[in-house]
């Protein structure tokens, strides 16, 4: 039920009006979880015209026991979106502090242990407006987001997947697994798919990729929040269709609990053999994360993309993406284009 009314209050960034903030490029950014975050970090340094198009199969923590409780998209990954593109200022400062906070009793077993503030107030504004994309909407208003948010489906999806079990005897057999919870550590997953098989993609989605100058696809968790794009029909074929230059961005780390043994070349791969229309101009890797140069070329060059390569991790032990050499290497690669 609608029950706000007037246009929505949308906070320009701090010390800019419309008029004298540079647009940039229009960029869609597809993904999920920390991955997704890492981009939009990036991006929005580069542009106000900024779509994150996040995945909806999260079944685990606090989104997981939400979903399950009331029914709606899981909005852990979408808060994260939100929270990645608030301004680098106290209001923006202050309402990702917000958005990211999770409650903890002293006790332990409280109802609302371990819950995010922000997934809280994403799912009070979706019973409030009954409508998902309305919600995200005004949330990012709220926070003053340097672009906007949108689900990949309408509906709550499922990731299922077969792993190879080995028995003590020596022979191996599949067997399904459920969810994206127990997907993400897996080892190593065949045949995925999402559930329902043909779920509707967001409309709104759909449009913002038609439409975009640039479509980054990662970095994410492989299996679990990059390939559901190209595993939704509607998307995969928005992704192939459109006129926009497709930017793949990899991941740090290649041998992880989703993709046990799995060189840079074999990511790419995993695509090619789920969508094998899709096709990128771009990959972008850090060097350090690519053991075999020269196979890697190859599996890029399979997808009709250029490999570019730069150093974009953050210093430190922990293979994450630095916002600062992910935004230089996204400027240079958007202005050679």
């Amino acid at each position: 039920m609608g029950v706000l009314t007037g246009p929505l209050p949308l906070i320009p960034p701090a010390g800019l009006t419309g008029s004298q903030q540079a647009k940039g490029p229009t960029v869609v950014a597809l993904g999920g979880g920390h991955g997704l975050s890492a981009s939009l970090s990036a991006l929005r340094l580069l542009t106000s015209e900024l779509t994150a198009v996040v995945t909806v199969a999260d079944d685990g923590g606090s989104s997981g026991r939400l979903r399950e409780e009331y029914g709606v998209l899981p909005p852990g990954d979408l808060r994260m979106a939100l929270s990645a593109l608030c301004d680098d200022t106290d209001w923006g400062r202050t309402w990702r502090d917000v958005m990211q906070h999770r409650f903890r009793s002293a006790r332990g077993g409280a109802s609302l242990d371990e819950h995010a503030m922000g997934n809280l107030l994403i799912v009070t504004l979706w019973e409030l407006l009954g409508d998902a994309v309305a919600g995200l909407k005004w949330a990012g208003a709220l926070l003053g987001a340097r672009g906007q948010v949108l689900p990949m489906s309408t509906v709550p999806l499922t990731i299922e997947g077969d792993v190879r079990v080995t028995a003590p005897d020596g022979t191996s057999t599949l067997t399904t697994i459920t969810g994206q919870a127990r997907c993400a550590v897996a080892g190593s997953l065949e045949s995925v798919r999402l559930l329902p098989g043909q779920a509707p993609a967001c409309v709104e989605a759909l449009t913002a990729i038609e439409l975009a100058d640039w479509v980054v696809l990662g970095p994410g968790s492989w299996y679990t929040s990059v390939l559901p794009h190209l595993l939704l029909p509607e998307m995969r074929q928005a992704l192939c269709d459109t006129p926009a230059k497709r930017c793949l961005t990899m991941n740090l780390a290649m041998d992880t609990k989703e993709t046990s043994g799995m060189s840079a070349a074999d990511h790419l791969h995993v695509l090619r053999e789920y969508a094998p229309e899709f096709n990128a101009d771009v990959v972008l890797a850090d060097p350090a994360s690519v053991s075999d140069l020269a196979e890697f070329e190859r599996a890029a060059g399979m997808i009709g993309a250029e490999v570019v390569l730069g150093r974009v991790g953050a210093s430190g032990r922990r293979p994450v993406h630095d916002p600062l050499r992910l935004a230089t290497a996204y400027q240079d690669i958007f202005g050679n284009s």
